[in-house]
Protein backbone atom coordinates (compact mmCIF):
# COMPACT_ATOMS: atom_id res chain seq x y z
CA UNK A 1 0.00 0.00 0.00
CA UNK A 2 2.87 2.35 0.73
CA UNK A 3 4.36 1.60 -2.74
CA UNK A 4 1.18 2.86 -4.42
CA UNK A 5 1.20 6.14 -2.45
CA UNK A 6 4.92 6.91 -2.86
CA UNK A 7 5.90 9.48 -5.56
CA UNK A 8 7.71 8.09 -8.56
CA UNK A 9 11.30 8.98 -9.36
CA UNK A 10 11.54 12.68 -10.32
CA UNK A 11 11.49 13.21 -14.09
CA UNK A 12 9.86 9.92 -15.02
CA UNK A 13 6.55 11.64 -15.95
CA UNK A 14 8.27 14.33 -18.25
CA UNK A 15 7.48 13.94 -21.99
CA UNK A 16 10.20 12.61 -24.33
CA UNK A 17 11.29 14.64 -27.42
CA UNK A 18 13.34 13.63 -30.44
CA UNK A 19 16.30 15.79 -31.38
CA UNK A 20 14.44 17.22 -34.38
CA UNK A 21 11.37 17.96 -32.26
CA UNK A 22 13.32 19.87 -29.64
CA UNK A 23 15.30 21.77 -32.33
CA UNK A 24 12.07 22.74 -34.10
CA UNK A 25 10.48 23.81 -30.82
CA UNK A 26 13.48 25.99 -29.98
CA UNK A 27 13.37 27.59 -33.44
CA UNK A 28 9.64 28.33 -33.19
CA UNK A 29 10.10 29.77 -29.69
CA UNK A 30 12.91 32.08 -30.87
CA UNK A 31 11.07 33.26 -33.98
CA UNK A 32 7.81 33.86 -32.09
CA UNK A 33 9.45 35.61 -29.16
CA UNK A 34 11.93 37.69 -31.21
CA UNK A 35 9.92 38.16 -34.41
CA UNK A 36 11.59 41.42 -35.52
CA UNK A 37 14.24 43.09 -33.39
CA UNK A 38 16.95 45.72 -33.60
CA UNK A 39 20.39 45.02 -32.13
CA UNK A 40 23.22 47.50 -31.62
CA UNK A 41 26.83 46.41 -31.57
CA UNK A 42 30.23 46.46 -33.26
CA UNK A 43 30.81 44.51 -36.45
CA UNK A 44 33.32 41.72 -35.98
CA UNK A 45 34.43 39.13 -38.50
CA UNK A 46 32.92 39.65 -41.99
CA UNK A 47 32.88 36.87 -44.60
CA UNK A 48 31.22 36.91 -48.03
CA UNK A 49 30.66 33.38 -49.36
CA UNK A 50 31.13 32.40 -52.97
CA UNK A 51 27.36 31.98 -53.23
CA UNK A 52 26.87 35.69 -52.42
CA UNK A 53 25.61 35.25 -48.83
CA UNK A 54 27.13 37.57 -46.19
CA UNK A 55 28.18 36.20 -42.78
CA UNK A 56 29.36 38.48 -39.97
CA UNK A 57 29.28 38.98 -36.19
CA UNK A 58 27.77 41.70 -34.00
CA UNK A 59 29.49 41.92 -30.62
CA UNK A 60 29.80 43.97 -27.45
CA UNK A 61 32.34 43.70 -24.67
CA UNK A 62 31.03 40.28 -23.50
CA UNK A 63 29.04 38.39 -26.15
CA UNK A 64 28.88 37.75 -29.88
CA UNK A 65 25.78 37.38 -32.06
CA UNK A 66 26.17 35.59 -35.42
CA UNK A 67 24.37 37.36 -38.27
CA UNK A 68 23.48 36.31 -41.81
CA UNK A 69 22.29 38.34 -44.78
CA UNK A 70 21.25 36.25 -47.76
CA UNK A 71 22.32 37.02 -51.31
CA UNK A 72 18.96 38.52 -52.26
CA UNK A 73 19.02 40.80 -49.18
CA UNK A 74 22.56 42.19 -49.66
CA UNK A 75 21.51 44.60 -52.44
CA UNK A 76 18.93 46.17 -50.14
CA UNK A 77 21.41 47.08 -47.39
CA UNK A 78 22.02 50.82 -47.14
CA UNK A 79 25.36 50.17 -45.42
CA UNK A 80 27.55 47.15 -46.05
CA UNK A 81 28.96 45.86 -42.73
CA UNK A 82 32.69 46.45 -42.23
CA UNK A 83 34.81 45.19 -39.38
CA UNK A 84 35.03 47.68 -36.50
CA UNK A 85 31.93 49.65 -37.54
CA UNK A 86 29.27 50.30 -34.87
CA UNK A 87 25.89 49.55 -36.40
CA UNK A 88 22.23 48.90 -35.61
CA UNK A 89 20.97 45.79 -37.39
CA UNK A 90 17.32 44.94 -37.94
CA UNK A 91 16.02 41.41 -38.51
CA UNK A 92 14.74 38.30 -36.78
CA UNK A 93 16.30 35.57 -34.68
CA UNK A 94 16.28 32.00 -35.92
CA UNK A 95 17.97 28.72 -35.08
CA UNK A 96 19.99 26.23 -37.12
CA UNK A 97 19.23 22.86 -35.59
CA UNK A 98 21.85 20.93 -37.56
CA UNK A 99 24.57 22.62 -35.53
CA UNK A 100 22.59 23.65 -32.41
CA UNK A 101 23.23 27.33 -33.16
CA UNK A 102 21.10 30.40 -33.32
CA UNK A 103 21.76 33.50 -35.39
CA UNK A 104 20.09 36.62 -36.65
CA UNK A 105 18.88 37.09 -40.21
CA UNK A 106 19.64 40.80 -40.86
CA UNK A 107 17.50 42.71 -43.34
CA UNK A 108 18.76 46.26 -42.67
CA UNK A 109 22.05 47.75 -41.41
CA UNK A 110 22.32 51.33 -40.17
CA UNK A 111 25.35 53.12 -38.77
CA UNK A 112 24.97 53.88 -35.07
CA UNK A 113 25.45 57.63 -35.04
CA UNK A 114 27.25 60.23 -37.18
CA UNK A 115 30.54 59.64 -35.35
CA UNK A 116 30.65 56.07 -36.61
CA UNK A 117 29.95 57.26 -40.15
CA UNK A 118 32.80 59.76 -39.97
CA UNK A 119 35.11 57.06 -38.60
CA UNK A 120 34.17 54.74 -41.47
CA UNK A 121 34.64 57.55 -43.98
CA UNK A 122 38.07 58.34 -42.56
CA UNK A 123 39.05 54.68 -42.77
CA UNK A 124 38.05 54.42 -46.42
CA UNK A 125 39.74 57.70 -47.19
CA UNK A 126 43.06 56.49 -45.76
CA UNK A 127 42.79 53.20 -47.66
CA UNK A 128 42.17 54.86 -51.04
CA UNK A 129 44.84 57.47 -50.38
CA UNK A 130 47.36 54.73 -49.63
CA UNK A 131 46.56 53.18 -53.02
CA UNK A 132 47.42 56.46 -54.76
CA UNK A 133 43.91 57.30 -56.00
CA UNK A 134 44.15 60.85 -54.63
CA UNK A 135 47.53 61.61 -56.28
CA UNK A 136 47.49 64.87 -58.30
CA UNK A 137 49.59 63.40 -61.12
CA UNK A 138 46.89 60.88 -62.04
CA UNK A 139 44.18 63.54 -62.47
CA UNK A 140 43.31 64.31 -66.10
CA UNK A 141 42.95 67.86 -67.45
CA UNK A 142 39.46 69.00 -68.40
CA UNK A 143 38.77 69.65 -72.11
CA UNK A 144 38.59 73.38 -72.90
CA UNK A 145 35.38 73.09 -74.92
CA UNK A 146 33.76 69.62 -74.70
CA UNK A 147 31.44 68.66 -77.52
CA UNK A 148 29.24 66.36 -75.40
CA UNK A 149 28.78 66.47 -71.61
CA UNK A 150 27.47 63.48 -69.67
CA UNK A 151 25.57 64.27 -66.44
CA UNK A 152 24.98 61.62 -63.74
CA UNK A 153 22.16 62.84 -61.48
CA UNK A 154 18.47 62.52 -60.72
CA UNK A 155 16.33 63.61 -63.70
CA UNK A 156 13.58 65.04 -61.48
CA UNK A 157 15.61 67.29 -59.20
CA UNK A 158 16.57 70.94 -59.48
CA UNK A 159 20.23 70.00 -60.07
CA UNK A 160 19.81 69.03 -63.73
CA UNK A 161 17.78 72.19 -64.42
CA UNK A 162 20.49 74.38 -62.88
CA UNK A 163 23.20 72.66 -64.94
CA UNK A 164 21.27 72.94 -68.22
CA UNK A 165 20.39 76.59 -67.52
CA UNK A 166 24.00 77.50 -66.77
CA UNK A 167 25.29 75.68 -69.87
CA UNK A 168 22.69 77.47 -72.01
CA UNK A 169 23.82 80.85 -70.66
CA UNK A 170 27.55 80.25 -70.97
CA UNK A 171 28.05 78.00 -74.03
CA UNK A 172 25.29 75.64 -75.28
CA UNK A 173 26.55 72.06 -75.54
CA UNK A 174 24.98 68.64 -76.12
CA UNK A 175 24.11 66.96 -72.80
CA UNK A 176 23.51 63.24 -72.11
CA UNK A 177 21.71 62.62 -68.80
CA UNK A 178 22.09 59.24 -67.09
CA UNK A 179 19.29 59.07 -64.47
CA UNK A 180 20.30 57.59 -61.10
CA UNK A 181 19.11 57.53 -57.52
CA UNK A 182 21.10 60.13 -55.57
CA UNK A 183 20.41 58.67 -52.11
CA UNK A 184 19.40 55.39 -50.53
CA UNK A 185 20.60 51.87 -51.06
CA UNK A 186 20.42 52.07 -54.88
CA UNK A 187 22.54 55.22 -55.12
CA UNK A 188 26.03 53.68 -55.09
CA UNK A 189 25.44 50.86 -57.63
CA UNK A 190 23.51 53.10 -60.03
CA UNK A 191 26.14 55.86 -59.97
CA UNK A 192 28.85 53.25 -60.51
CA UNK A 193 27.01 51.77 -63.50
CA UNK A 194 26.46 55.24 -64.96
CA UNK A 195 30.17 56.16 -64.85
CA UNK A 196 31.19 52.81 -66.30
CA UNK A 197 28.43 53.02 -68.94
CA UNK A 198 29.62 56.42 -70.20
CA UNK A 199 33.17 55.05 -70.50
CA UNK A 200 32.00 52.03 -72.50
CA UNK A 201 30.32 54.18 -75.18
CA UNK A 202 31.98 54.34 -78.61
CA UNK A 203 33.34 57.74 -79.70
CA UNK A 204 31.34 58.95 -82.70
CA UNK A 205 28.77 56.14 -82.42
CA UNK A 206 25.00 56.33 -82.64
CA UNK A 207 25.01 57.47 -79.01
CA UNK A 208 28.38 59.26 -78.87
CA UNK A 209 30.72 59.02 -75.92
CA UNK A 210 30.84 62.22 -73.82
CA UNK A 211 34.01 64.28 -73.55
CA UNK A 212 33.31 65.21 -69.91
CA UNK A 213 31.29 63.68 -67.05
CA UNK A 214 29.59 65.64 -64.25
CA UNK A 215 28.39 63.70 -61.18
CA UNK A 216 26.03 66.06 -59.35
CA UNK A 217 23.65 66.10 -56.39
CA UNK A 218 22.15 68.77 -54.16
CA UNK A 219 22.96 69.25 -50.50
CA UNK A 220 21.86 66.99 -47.66
CA UNK A 221 22.93 65.26 -44.49
CA UNK A 222 25.81 62.84 -44.32
CA UNK A 223 23.34 59.97 -44.44
CA UNK A 224 21.77 61.37 -47.63
CA UNK A 225 25.18 61.78 -49.27
CA UNK A 226 26.53 58.44 -48.05
CA UNK A 227 26.06 56.73 -51.43
CA UNK A 228 28.88 58.92 -52.83
CA UNK A 229 31.16 57.74 -50.00
CA UNK A 230 30.91 54.11 -51.04
CA UNK A 231 34.13 52.49 -52.21
CA UNK A 232 32.66 51.23 -55.50
CA UNK A 233 31.70 54.78 -56.52
CA UNK A 234 35.15 56.15 -55.68
CA UNK A 235 36.92 53.40 -57.59
CA UNK A 236 34.67 53.82 -60.62
CA UNK A 237 35.41 57.57 -60.70
CA UNK A 238 39.14 56.92 -60.35
CA UNK A 239 39.10 54.37 -63.19
CA UNK A 240 37.19 56.64 -65.58
CA UNK A 241 39.05 57.42 -68.82
CA UNK A 242 36.79 60.45 -69.34
CA UNK A 243 37.62 63.54 -67.23
CA UNK A 244 35.15 63.76 -64.34
CA UNK A 245 33.86 66.69 -62.26
CA UNK A 246 32.22 65.93 -58.90
CA UNK A 247 29.54 68.33 -57.66
CA UNK A 248 27.95 66.56 -54.70
CA UNK A 249 26.27 68.61 -51.98
CA UNK A 250 27.03 72.17 -51.04
CA UNK A 251 30.43 73.79 -50.73
CA UNK A 252 30.92 72.54 -47.16
CA UNK A 253 29.98 68.92 -47.99
CA UNK A 254 32.84 66.55 -48.81
CA UNK A 255 32.55 62.98 -50.10
CA UNK A 256 35.04 60.38 -51.28
CA UNK A 257 34.22 61.02 -54.95
CA UNK A 258 35.50 64.59 -54.50
CA UNK A 259 39.00 63.28 -53.70
CA UNK A 260 39.28 60.87 -56.66
CA UNK A 261 37.61 63.04 -59.32
CA UNK A 262 39.68 65.13 -61.72
CA UNK A 263 38.07 68.37 -60.51
CA UNK A 264 35.73 69.18 -57.59
CA UNK A 265 33.02 71.81 -57.94
CA UNK A 266 31.42 73.32 -54.81
CA UNK A 267 27.93 73.23 -56.39
CA UNK A 268 26.33 71.74 -59.53
CA UNK A 269 26.09 75.24 -61.00
CA UNK A 270 29.81 75.73 -60.47
CA UNK A 271 30.41 72.40 -62.21
CA UNK A 272 28.66 73.72 -65.32
CA UNK A 273 30.84 76.85 -65.14
CA UNK A 274 33.97 74.68 -64.94
CA UNK A 275 32.81 72.57 -67.89
CA UNK A 276 32.52 75.31 -70.53
CA UNK A 277 33.80 78.86 -70.99
CA UNK A 278 31.53 81.90 -71.53
CA UNK A 279 30.66 82.14 -75.22
CA UNK A 280 30.40 85.95 -75.20
CA UNK A 281 33.79 86.21 -73.51
CA UNK A 282 35.28 83.97 -76.19
CA UNK A 283 33.72 86.07 -78.94
CA UNK A 284 35.05 89.25 -77.36
CA UNK A 285 38.48 87.74 -76.88
CA UNK A 286 38.48 86.48 -80.48
CA UNK A 287 37.53 89.91 -81.82
CA UNK A 288 40.16 91.55 -79.64
CA UNK A 289 42.81 89.13 -80.87
CA UNK A 290 41.73 89.70 -84.47
CA UNK A 291 42.04 93.45 -84.06
CA UNK A 292 45.45 93.08 -82.43
CA UNK A 293 46.55 90.83 -85.27
CA UNK A 294 45.40 93.33 -87.90
CA UNK A 295 47.18 96.18 -86.10
CA UNK A 296 50.35 94.16 -85.73
CA UNK A 297 50.30 93.17 -89.40
CA UNK A 298 49.76 96.80 -90.50
CA UNK A 299 52.56 98.04 -88.28
CA UNK A 300 54.91 95.33 -89.52
CA UNK A 301 54.20 96.23 -93.17
CA UNK A 302 54.71 99.93 -92.42
CA UNK A 303 58.02 99.28 -90.69
CA UNK A 304 59.24 97.10 -93.57
CA UNK A 305 58.24 99.77 -96.10
CA UNK A 306 60.07 102.46 -94.14
CA UNK A 307 63.15 100.24 -93.87
CA UNK A 308 63.07 99.59 -97.62
CA UNK A 309 62.89 103.30 -98.38
CA UNK A 310 65.83 103.98 -96.08
CA UNK A 311 67.92 101.30 -97.75
CA UNK A 312 66.98 102.45 -101.25
CA UNK A 313 68.28 105.95 -100.55
CA UNK A 314 71.71 104.54 -99.72
CA UNK A 315 71.99 102.73 -103.09
CA UNK A 316 73.65 104.55 -106.11
CA UNK A 317 71.70 105.34 -109.27
CA UNK A 318 71.54 102.64 -111.99
CA UNK A 319 73.27 104.95 -114.53
CA UNK A 320 76.19 105.39 -112.17
CA UNK A 321 76.56 101.66 -111.72
CA UNK A 322 76.79 101.09 -115.51
CA UNK A 323 79.22 103.89 -116.43
CA UNK A 324 82.48 102.09 -115.56
CA UNK A 325 81.52 98.73 -117.18
CA UNK A 326 80.41 100.58 -120.30
CA UNK A 327 83.80 102.34 -120.58
CA UNK A 328 85.66 99.05 -120.16
CA UNK A 329 83.55 97.53 -122.94
CA UNK A 330 84.32 100.41 -125.30
CA UNK A 331 88.06 100.10 -124.65
CA UNK A 332 88.02 96.35 -125.21
CA UNK A 333 86.09 96.72 -128.49
CA UNK A 334 88.61 99.31 -129.75
CA UNK A 335 91.64 97.08 -128.99
CA UNK A 336 90.15 93.84 -130.36
CA UNK A 337 91.17 94.27 -134.10
CA UNK A 338 94.74 95.13 -133.22
CA UNK A 339 94.99 92.17 -130.87
CA UNK A 340 93.69 89.76 -133.54
CA UNK A 341 96.19 91.02 -136.15
CA UNK A 342 99.07 90.70 -133.68
CA UNK A 343 98.13 87.13 -132.75
CA UNK A 344 97.88 86.04 -136.40
CA UNK A 345 101.32 87.47 -137.25
CA UNK A 346 102.91 85.76 -134.26
CA UNK A 347 101.43 82.39 -135.18
CA UNK A 348 102.64 82.78 -138.82
CA UNK A 349 106.22 83.33 -137.63
CA UNK A 350 106.10 80.27 -135.42
CA UNK A 351 104.79 78.16 -138.33
CA UNK A 352 107.59 79.34 -140.61
CA UNK A 353 110.23 78.43 -138.05
CA UNK A 354 108.79 74.94 -137.59
CA UNK A 355 108.50 74.33 -141.38
CA UNK A 356 112.14 75.31 -141.96
CA UNK A 357 113.36 72.22 -140.06
CA UNK A 358 111.17 69.76 -142.05
CA UNK A 359 113.27 68.88 -145.20
CA UNK A 360 113.16 65.55 -147.23
CA UNK A 361 116.81 64.81 -146.57
CA UNK A 362 116.28 65.05 -142.86
CA UNK A 363 113.37 62.62 -143.02
CA UNK A 364 115.36 60.12 -145.17
CA UNK A 365 118.21 60.16 -142.66
CA UNK A 366 115.74 59.50 -139.80
CA UNK A 367 114.15 56.55 -141.65
CA UNK A 368 117.56 55.03 -142.48
CA UNK A 369 118.62 55.20 -138.83
CA UNK A 370 115.43 53.49 -137.65
CA UNK A 371 115.88 50.77 -140.35
CA UNK A 372 119.41 49.96 -139.16
CA UNK A 373 118.22 49.71 -135.59
CA UNK A 374 115.47 47.31 -136.63
CA UNK A 375 117.97 45.02 -138.41
CA UNK A 376 120.15 44.87 -135.31
CA UNK A 377 117.19 43.90 -133.15
CA UNK A 378 116.00 41.17 -135.54
CA UNK A 379 119.50 39.63 -135.69
CA UNK A 380 119.58 39.46 -131.91
CA UNK A 381 116.15 37.79 -131.78
CA UNK A 382 116.39 33.91 -131.90
CA UNK A 383 113.61 31.56 -133.13
CA UNK A 384 114.67 28.59 -131.01
CA UNK A 385 112.75 29.55 -127.81
CA UNK A 386 109.61 30.03 -129.88
CA UNK A 387 109.98 26.62 -131.47
CA UNK A 388 110.49 25.02 -128.06
CA UNK A 389 107.34 26.67 -126.75
CA UNK A 390 105.39 25.48 -129.79
CA UNK A 391 106.65 21.93 -129.26
CA UNK A 392 105.67 22.03 -125.59
CA UNK A 393 102.18 23.23 -126.49
CA UNK A 394 101.81 20.46 -129.07
CA UNK A 395 102.80 17.81 -126.50
CA UNK A 396 100.25 19.23 -124.08
CA UNK A 397 97.55 19.12 -126.73
CA UNK A 398 98.43 15.49 -127.54
CA UNK A 399 98.11 14.49 -123.88
CA UNK A 400 94.79 16.26 -123.54
CA UNK A 401 93.52 14.54 -126.70
CA UNK A 402 94.45 11.12 -125.35
CA UNK A 403 92.68 11.84 -122.06
CA UNK A 404 89.65 13.12 -123.94
CA UNK A 405 89.50 9.93 -126.05
CA UNK A 406 89.67 7.79 -122.91
CA UNK A 407 86.91 9.73 -121.17
CA UNK A 408 84.75 9.72 -124.29
CA UNK A 409 85.07 5.92 -124.69
CA UNK A 410 84.17 5.40 -121.02
CA UNK A 411 81.16 7.68 -121.39
CA UNK A 412 80.00 5.89 -124.54
CA UNK A 413 80.36 2.49 -122.82
CA UNK A 414 78.35 3.67 -119.84
CA UNK A 415 75.60 5.12 -122.03
CA UNK A 416 75.56 1.95 -124.16
CA UNK A 417 75.04 -0.11 -120.99
CA UNK A 418 72.25 2.22 -119.84
CA UNK A 419 70.64 1.98 -123.29
CA UNK A 420 70.84 -1.83 -123.21
CA UNK A 421 69.29 -1.92 -119.74
CA UNK A 422 66.51 0.43 -120.88
CA UNK A 423 65.90 -1.77 -123.95
CA UNK A 424 65.63 -4.86 -121.79
CA UNK A 425 63.25 -3.11 -119.46
CA UNK A 426 61.25 -1.90 -122.48
CA UNK A 427 61.02 -5.44 -123.79
CA UNK A 428 59.86 -6.62 -120.38
CA UNK A 429 57.18 -3.93 -120.22
CA UNK A 430 56.23 -4.19 -123.92
CA UNK A 431 52.94 -5.76 -124.87
CA UNK A 432 54.88 -8.03 -127.29
CA UNK A 433 56.04 -10.08 -124.33
CA UNK A 434 52.35 -10.62 -123.58
CA UNK A 435 51.80 -11.66 -127.18
CA UNK A 436 54.48 -14.34 -126.72
CA UNK A 437 52.29 -15.91 -124.05
CA UNK A 438 49.41 -16.43 -126.52
CA UNK A 439 47.50 -13.11 -126.33
CA UNK A 440 46.62 -10.82 -129.26
CA UNK A 441 45.83 -7.13 -129.97
CA UNK A 442 42.69 -6.16 -131.90
CA UNK A 443 42.81 -2.98 -134.00
CA UNK A 444 40.54 -1.15 -136.38
CA UNK A 445 42.84 0.95 -138.47
CA UNK A 446 44.94 2.86 -135.94
CA UNK A 447 42.37 2.44 -133.15
CA UNK A 448 42.81 -0.28 -130.52
CA UNK A 449 39.57 -2.16 -129.82
CA UNK A 450 39.11 -3.09 -126.14
CA UNK A 451 35.40 -4.05 -125.90
CA UNK A 452 32.91 -6.14 -127.83
CA UNK A 453 30.61 -3.15 -128.35
CA UNK A 454 33.48 -1.20 -129.93
CA UNK A 455 34.29 -4.20 -132.21
CA UNK A 456 30.67 -4.36 -133.45
CA UNK A 457 30.67 -0.65 -134.30
CA UNK A 458 34.16 -0.62 -135.84
CA UNK A 459 35.11 -1.28 -139.46
CA UNK A 460 37.45 -4.00 -140.68
CA UNK A 461 39.36 -5.56 -137.80
CA UNK A 462 42.98 -6.61 -137.62
CA UNK A 463 44.47 -9.01 -135.05
CA UNK A 464 48.11 -8.91 -134.14
CA UNK A 465 49.70 -12.19 -132.93
CA UNK A 466 53.22 -12.85 -131.81
CA UNK A 467 54.25 -13.93 -135.32
CA UNK A 468 52.39 -11.28 -137.35
CA UNK A 469 49.11 -9.54 -138.05
CA UNK A 470 45.90 -11.02 -139.51
CA UNK A 471 43.38 -8.87 -141.41
CA UNK A 472 39.90 -10.29 -140.67
CA UNK A 473 38.48 -8.85 -143.89
CA UNK A 474 40.94 -11.03 -145.87
CA UNK A 475 40.38 -14.06 -143.63
CA UNK A 476 36.61 -13.96 -144.09
CA UNK A 477 36.69 -13.36 -147.85
CA UNK A 478 36.35 -17.12 -148.78
CA UNK A 479 33.21 -17.27 -146.65
CA UNK A 480 31.45 -14.66 -148.81
CA UNK A 481 28.60 -16.11 -150.80
CA UNK A 482 27.06 -14.72 -154.00
CA UNK A 483 23.57 -15.41 -155.31
CA UNK A 484 20.28 -13.89 -156.33
CA UNK A 485 22.01 -11.33 -158.50
CA UNK A 486 23.78 -9.82 -155.53
CA UNK A 487 26.49 -10.49 -152.97
CA UNK A 488 25.86 -11.22 -149.33
CA UNK A 489 28.43 -11.49 -146.61
CA UNK A 490 27.95 -13.99 -143.85
CA UNK A 491 28.53 -12.35 -140.50
CA UNK A 492 30.56 -14.57 -138.25
CA UNK A 493 28.89 -15.62 -135.08
CA UNK A 494 30.22 -13.72 -132.12
CA UNK A 495 31.75 -15.93 -129.58
CA UNK A 496 31.52 -15.40 -125.86
CA UNK A 497 34.48 -13.26 -124.78
CA UNK A 498 36.95 -14.88 -122.54
CA UNK A 499 38.15 -13.48 -119.25
CA UNK A 500 40.26 -10.44 -119.94
CA UNK A 501 43.78 -10.74 -118.52
CA UNK A 502 45.70 -7.88 -117.05
CA UNK A 503 47.38 -5.96 -119.87
CA UNK A 504 50.72 -4.17 -119.92
CA UNK A 505 51.27 -0.67 -121.37
CA UNK A 506 53.50 -0.38 -124.44
CA UNK A 507 54.97 3.00 -125.52
CA UNK A 508 52.05 5.00 -124.12
CA UNK A 509 49.16 2.87 -125.65
CA UNK A 510 47.00 0.03 -124.23
CA UNK A 511 45.58 -2.74 -126.42
CA UNK A 512 43.04 -5.51 -126.09
CA UNK A 513 44.83 -8.78 -125.32
CA UNK A 514 43.05 -12.11 -125.44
Amino acid sequence: MSDLLDDPTPGQNAPEFTVSEISGEVKRTLESTFGRIRVRGEVGRVFKARSGHLYYDIKDDRNVLACTTWKGQVAGLSVVPEEGLEVIVTGRLTAFGAQSKYNMNVEEVAVAGQGALMALLEKRKKQLEAEGLFAPERKKPLPYLPGIIGVVTSPSGAVIRDILHRLRDRFPRKVLVWPVAVQGSNCAPEVTRAIEGFNRMTPGGALPRPDLIIVARGGGSIEDLWGFNEEIVARAAAASDIPLISAVGHETDTTLIDFVSDRRAPTPTAAAELAVPVRLDLLGWSENQGARLARAAGQAVQLRRQRLNDLSRALPRPETLLETPRQRLDQASDGLPRALTSVVQRRRVQLSEAAASLRPSTLRQLVAGRTDRLRNLSSRLSLRPIQQEIQRRQDRITQLGQRLDTVQRQRLDRQRQQLSAAGRQLEILSYKATLERGYAVVRSGQTVITTRAAAEKAGPLEIEFKDGRLDLSDALAPATKTGGGGASTAKPKASKPKAKPKSSPDDGEQGSLF
